[in-house]
């Protein structure tokens, strides 16, 4: 069989839902708003694909103890907080045995991203799972755009030694955070400030390999130095580069995407592309969060990943 030809099947399109758990919740949805709760502090804040109107009256939505209003128009992430009561500046999530900081930012978000759940608790099971049928087999996993380090810790937690990177070096003094309020300063963990691109370049060169690949990228972006990231221009080789960079016997691969042209059908073909000579499956689709009120799911980003099973 030549490299051209794959016995990998077709692509599965898997919708990924999160449900609530017991530090966060979506409340509520409607009139391009999302009413949630992290932990202790409730948010009312965007939300573009919310075009329904709200299950819950307006005087549960006024209970929102910090209101996000745009400042850099309706697509924009830059505004502020109408903070009410006493908010503290930062507080803590809790899922499993991570502890996430959180805090209320000037472009919106709050340093957690709750859709991203169900990746945490599938990158989990696929480390425990190598661990715990080969005890000698710790993975090395990259996360790539990695922020503030949830998915790091979940594969950290479960035995692997992780490689960690990000252009911002607030995100990571950030992950650093978390991963000290989770008590597992005795991880294996590596982080690294700099460019993804130039980054998975210089590991290429040193013959460097990977069990696993986690990417978050943002639609647009600059390294530390200044570099320039376009998602419609550099994914594709960009994917191909971190294809090369895993292991003989890798065990999965994850793209997630935001704010983007592409569709989720897009990013299953980009990684069939690239994953062709590796067998295994893909799975596609939206990622989505269970809505505690009302029977809706919100779909909050498009992914694709890739695994050897």
């Amino acid at each position: 069989m030549n490299a051209s030809q794959t016995n990998t099947p077709a692509p599965i399109i898997t919708p990924l839902i999160a449900d609530p758990w017991d530090h966060y919740a979506l409340l509520d949805s409607g009139h391009g708003r999302k009413l949630e709760r992290y932990g202790k502090v409730t948010v009312d804040r965007p939300e573009p694909q919310a075009l329904w109107a709200p299950s819950l009256p307006e005087s549960e939505w006024a209970k929102a103890d910090a209101t996000f209003t745009n400042t850099g128009g309706e697509d924009g992430d830059s505004g502020k907080w109408d903070i009410r009561g006493k908010t503290p500046e930062a507080w803590n999530v809790i899922w499993k045995d991570i502890t996430m900081v959180c805090r209320l930012m000037s472009f919106r978000h709050m340093g957690l991203f709750p859709e991203q759940l169900t990746h945490w608790d599938w990158v989990n099971h696929q480390v425990a799972t190598t661990r715990n049928s080969d005890n000698d087999n710790q993975l090395n996993i990259l996360n790539l755009f990695a922020y503030t380090g949830a998915a790091t810790l979940a594969a950290a937690a479960a035995g692997a030694q992780v490689t960690h990177l990000d252009a911002s070096k607030k995100a990571i003094q950030w992950a650093k955070e978390n991963q000290i309020a989770s008590n597992m300063e005795d991880k294996p963990i590596r982080w690294i400030c700099d460019d993804a691109k130039a980054f998975v370049a210089r590991e290429l060169r040193r013959g460097r390999k990977y069990d696993g690949i986690i990417m978050d990228p943002p639609k647009f972006g600059r390294g530390p130095d200044g570099e320039r990231w376009h998602i419609e221009e550099d994914l594709v080789e960009f994917m191909k580069n971190c294809t090369e960079l895993l292991s003989d016997t890798p065990k999965f691969m994850i793209i997630t995407a935001y704010a983007m042209r592409l569709s989720s059908v897009s990013l299953a073909a980009i990684m069939e592309d690239v994953t062709k000579h590796l067998g295994g499956k893909i799975e596609f689709g939206e990622l989505l969060i269970k809505q505690e009120h009302g029977n809706r799911h919100l779909s909050t980003s498009l992914y694709a990943r890739w695994s050897a099973e």
